[in-house]
């Protein structure tokens, strides 16, 4: 059987990273080329003319002497980290083919481990953030799952424990093209049909399961193919939902080999990392720049609100 090309990739190995990003003036020139791809200009008054303070690492607008920083207003705003750190972690969370816990991050890029999981949330975020602009089209496999271990008490869906969310594949020629993961408040007919309407392009075909829920795949003007599966080992090998078995099976082994416990208020994120690295899965070695790219197009997320993550969206 031949090699599949996307999963044995080249990427982009740890020397050449270090070739490229390996000194902070390497990776400020990355986020001016990233954020200023047409040149400075002024944030206040819309001036082009502007002079370089070296010592400050500032850009002072000429005429009105306005100082601003290539990171103000992004995700590196007022960090007091060498960007040659955050730009490691985003290689580490790009390039591995699971995720990385913060403690194994902390030790990779030489920080202790709450400033770790900080970099590593904000980094979350802005995959949050990028993919919340994103919907599917065409054919469309659906289905529901849930995050969580067992526990005495209630089982099933009815759980407390466990955090329920929506898995959405897209696929071509019978191949996983790109996915979307949202967590929902529960599996009703209006939270399906708000779900899929953020995620999922106008007229799609989306192929689901007979739970009565998805009939708000219509309401969010998709077309809707049902399946009645009748529960069982069995349900689970039919070939029209492959695709979406096999990305949720992966999801829960990377979790599994990389989170100890799954919370709530962070569930968002690690789908979104996951699903990031997926839909990007075919030049891994670009990851790194695009990642970056919107970093510096995202707002400032300060640390108190990591703790208060959105738990919906």
């Amino acid at each position: 059987m031949p090699k599949n090309k996307v999963q044995f990739q080249k990427g982009l190995s740890l020397s050449d990273f270090l070739g490229k990003h390996g000194t902070g003036t390497q990776c400020r020139e990355a986020l001016v080329k990233l954020r200023r791809p047409d040149g400075f200009v002024c944030p206040k008054c819309g001036n082009e003319g502007h002079c370089k303070l070296s010592t400050r690492n500032l850009h002072q607008c000429n005429r009105c002497h306005h100082q601003t920083s290539i990171t103000a207003g992004t995700i590196f705003h007022r960090t007091r980290l060498p960007l040659t750190k955050w730009f490691l972690a985003i290689c580490l969370l790009t390039q591995r083919k699971k995720s990385i816990p913060a403690l194994q991050l902390s030790r990779e890029i030489g920080v202790n481990h709450d400033t770790a999981w900080k970099i590593k949330h904000k980094l979350l975020q802005v995959m949050l953030e990028r993919q919340r602009k994103e919907k599917l089209s065409g054919r469309i496999e659906l289905d529901d799952a849930h995050l969580g271990g067992e526990r005495p008490g209630k089982r099933g869906r009815g759980s407390e424990n466990k955090i329920p969310f929506l898995a959405a594949v897209e696929t071509r020629d019978e191949k996983p093209v790109r996915m979307q993961l949202r967590r929902v408040r529960g599996f009703r007919k209006s939270e399906i049909a708000r779900c899929v309407r953020e995620s999922v392009a106008g007229g799609s075909e989306v192929v689901s399961d007979g739970l009565g829920c998805f009939t708000g795949v219509v309401d969010a003007g998709c077309r809707h193919t049902p399946v009645i599966t009748g529960g069982g080992r069995k349900s689970v090998k039919l070939k029209c939902f492959k695709r979406v078995d096999t990305m949720l099976g992966n999801l829960k082994n990377s979790l599994r080999g990389t989170c100890h416990s799954i919370h709530k208020k962070h569930t968002p994120g690690d789908l979104a990392e996951f699903e990031c690295r997926c839909n990007r899965r075919y030049r891994l070695e670009t990851m790194i720049e695009r990642l970056a790219w919107v970093a510096v197009r995202t707002p400032p997320m300060p640390c108190k609100l990591l703790t208060l993550a959105e738990p919906y969206g």
